[in-house]
């Protein structure tokens, strides 16, 4: 009974409570020797919800000395229980997480201080014999979280003190002031004399310092550029995000998601077999890869426990696959692709990405924020983000892709956001996914294009952006992904040709689906419009419809979905032709 199972930890950051209520946890305690071995300052990036809050937290119940007679509790059916490492329980841990800083610039360094100093007055006071009155008072009463920071490690040096620091989501509160607010107000804190920057300074120092006693380091966040900009270079640590031995220290191997699933029953609850619920599980929340020189893949922990616990609590398919705190975290991102008003050459970037599904690039491992327009630092940052990753190579470049329809749903809707940011282009979104539920549940079909064009024709200036086949291809492809009834495909192979567009019916999400939909696009320059031409290119498009349409794949759809082929011919902007 699933009642007897034991709890999801969705949403749970933290280690010590997982193991006091029994709830389920993957194991990753393997890899700490892994990060010993690495060094003893680092730097580790990975997307938001990516599992680095319970690394951390990991980290602190494993190496706080406090933690000795509570080891067993704690790691005894780990992994490393049984093969622990001889630093386990020697140091003393201080841990900041710095998501909870207040990102609003006119509070940002109050918060940061009354944060950052609490945290730190709490660690004097958990190692009592460490710190004597006189220092504690002293200390308690320094004005800058900076000043007790450096009065700390000055202390450990002395006293022969062996500290570790973690420091979980560093780059929080800095990445929203600069995608909410701007990058003056960024600079502010991250330049000069700004606080942040100050703070990294002395921790810079500290690590710098002979017998300093910050033995260990360990920072996570998102990006690089920071990192760049409050140390004009992070060359104190080693960043380790791409190291092929911790490729999933922070995500779902897919043994491990089968095992999840098969722990809490979920084939059984949504009547699929285990391999189609893994290949489920995969299309939506797997094809992460955080390095060139591996071809193992991992999940998103978040994505993948948040479909898990929709599932049992409902018992059938989630209505919506994608996490709504997802879609909070990477809508900070449509701030970069907006110039005073306008789309600017990063929008073109991951138009061309989202559109093509894969760019060739390698990854820059740290900038700073000036140098952001650079489309080589675009296109880095949208790995860390985690909306392209690691998919192999060509020729000497790796091919970075989007690792999955939850990441191409979020993207797709960067864009929209983005021409309707700017003024571009305005639709109703709820005639939008009316119209779609239209074309999925009743074969209605036309209805949806003809919004679009007149619309178009309503927004004039959206026209400087649709010329040519493929561009018209992506923007409409922007707005059929509006809602998920389909699983959308540009250029998918059908019996032996390339179908425009592919909308397979998601028949696993929504069981009212009865059509899916095989469409070719065809483009006519401005001005080379005859009646012949525009016969030739349907005639043309309707072979090529009927060849798609004897993909024996289709059939395993049975006769529950009918299959729809429309022809659209575009002259420029204009659509001049919408039918079968």
């Amino acid at each position: 009974m699933t009642e007897q199972l034991p709890g999801l930890p969705y949403g749970v950051g933290d280690y010590s409570r997982i193991r006091q209520l029994k709830m389920a946890y993957i194991d990753k305690t393997r890899f700490i020797p892994e990060l010993e071995r690495a060094g003893q300052y680092l730097f580790f990036l990975r997307p938001r919800r990516s599992g680095k809050s319970l690394l951390v937290s990991t980290l602190a119940c494993y190496y706080d000395r406090r933690n000795i007679d509570r080891f067993e509790a704690l790691f005894g059916e780990s992994w490393l229980g049984t093969n622990p490492t001889p630093e386990k329980n020697q140091y003393m841990v201080l841990a900041f997480n710095f998501s909870e800083v207040d990102s609003d610039p006119e509070r940002v360094q109050a918060s940061f201080e009354r944060y950052t100093k609490t945290i730190l007055d709490d660690f004097v006071k958990r190692y009592p014999k460490d710190f004597d009155k006189a220092f504690v008072t002293e200390f308690t009463a320094m004005d800058h979280a900076s000043d007790r920071l450096s009065a700390l490690f000055t202390h450990c040096r002395t006293h022969h003190l062996k500290l570790y620091i973690l420091i979980d989501e560093y780059d929080n509160f800095t990445n929203t002031i600069l995608t909410a607010y701007g990058k003056r107000q960024y600079y502010d804190i991250t330049h000069g004399s700004g606080f942040y920057r100050t703070f990294f300074n002395v921790l810079k120092g500290g690590a710098s310092m002979q017998d300093s006693g910050l033995s260990r380091l360990f920072i996570t966040g998102v990006s690089p550029v920071t990192m760049d900009d409050v140390t004009s270079g992070f060359n104190i640590g080693i960043q380790i995000s791409q190291y092929p031995a911790l490729q999933a220290v922070a995500g779902f191997t897919g043994s491990e998601v089968k095992e999840l699933l098969q722990t809490y029953g979920i084939p059984e609850i949504l009547a699929m077999s285990l391999d189609q619920t893994m290949d489920l599980v995969a299309e939506w929340y797997g094809g992460y890869g955080f390095t060139a020189n591996t071809e193992v893949t991992v999940f998103n922990p978040d994505m993948v426990l948040y479909f898990v616990q929709t599932a049992l609590a409902f018992r059938a398919m989630p209505d919506q696959m994608t996490d709504q705190n997802v879609r909070m975290d990477y809508g900070k991102l449509r701030h970069l692709l907006l110039a005073d008003k306008q789309l600017n050459g990063n929008f073109k970037i991951l138009k061309t990405v989202i559109e093509k599904n894969e760019i060739s690039s390698p990854i820059v491992t740290g900038f700073p924020i000036e140098e952001l327009t650079n489309p080589a630092n675009f296109i880095s940052l949208l790995y860390y983000f985690g909306l392209i990753t690691y998919s192999g190579r060509m020729d000497l470049e790796p091919v970075l892709t989007v690792p999955n329809r939850t990441i191409a749903g979020m993207i797709w809707g960067q864009l929209r956001d983005a021409y309707k940011d700017t003024d571009v282009f305005r639709i109703d979104p709820y005639a939008i996914q009316r119209a779609l539920a239209d074309m999925a549940s009743k074969g209605i079909w036309k209805p949806f294009f003809e919004l679009l064009a007149e619309s178009v024709n309503r927004y004039t200036s959206i026209r400087d952006y649709m010329q040519g086949e493929k561009v018209i291809q992506g923007f409409l492809l922007a707005y059929l992904n509006a809602a998920t009834y389909f699983l959308s495909h540009s250029e998918h192979e059908l019996n032996k040709g390339f179908c425009d567009i592919y909308l397979e019916p998601f028949t696993a999400g929504y069981s009212g689906i009865g059509y899916g939909y095989l469409i070719e696009l065809k483009y006519i320059k401005r001005g080379e419009l005859t009646d012949d031409l525009l016969k030739a290119q349907i005639a043309e498009a309707r072979d090529q419809l009927n060849q798609y349409r004897q993909d024996p794949r289709l059939g395993r759809f049975g006769k529950e979905i009918r299959w729809v082929t429309p022809i659209l011919v575009f002259h420029g902007w204009e659509m001049v032709y919408c039918d079968v």
